[in-house]
C-alpha cells in the first residue's frame, strides 16, 4: 500500500513538473515572439527621429518651398505635417513606455499574451506611421 502511495505521489509530481515545463515553454514562446516583434520595429525609431527633423525643416521653410511649388497648399501641408509629427511621437512614446513596463521574466501566460497583443498592435501602428511618412513627404522629396 505504501508503495502504491509513493508511486501515485511520484506520478503526480511528474505530471505537475511536466505541466510547469509546458507553461514555461508557452511563456517563453510568447515572450520570444514579443521580443522578436520589438526587435523588428525598434530600429524604425531612428528613422522616425530623422523624419521629425526633416518635417521641422520643411515647416520652417514652407514659404520658400511654396515659391518653388506654386500649387502647394501650405495651410493643408502644415496640418498634414503636424499630424504626422504627432503620429510619430505617439508611436515612439508607445514603444518607450512598453519597453519600460515590459517584464520579460514574468511567467504569467495572461500577462505575456497581453504584452504580445500590445506589441503586435504597436507593429501595426509603426506600419501605419511609415505609410503616412511616405505619403506625406513624397511632395517634398524632389
Amino acid at each position: 500500500m505504501k508503495n502504491l502511495a509513493f508511486i501515485t505521489l511520484g506520478i503526480s509530481m511528474a505530471m505537475v513538473s511536466c505541466q510547469n515545463n509546458t507553461d514555461e515553454t508557452k511563456n517563453q514562446k510568447l515572450g520570444a515572439e514579443a521580443i522578436r516583434i520589438h526587435d523588428e520595429i525598434m530600429p524604425q525609431i531612428s528613422t522616425f527621429d530623422k523624419t521629425t527633423v526633416k518635417i521641422d525643416s520643411i515647416l520652417a521653410n514652407l514659404a520658400e518651398i511654396k515659391s518653388a511649388k506654386a500649387d502647394l497648399d501650405t495651410a493643408a501641408a502644415r496640418i498634414e505635417l503636424t499630424n504626422l509629427q504627432d503620429s510619430i511621437e505617439a508611436a515612439t512614446d508607445n514603444m518607450m513606455t512598453w519597453m519600460k513596463d515590459y517584464d520579460a521574466a514574468s511567467t504569467d501566460d495572461a500577462y505575456q499574451q497581453k504584452e504580445l497583443d500590445k506589441i503586435t498592435a504597436m507593429q501595426k501602428q509603426f506600419e501605419s506611421v511609415a505609410n503616412q511618412i511616405n505619403k506625406s513627404l513624397t511632395p517634398f522629396n524632389q
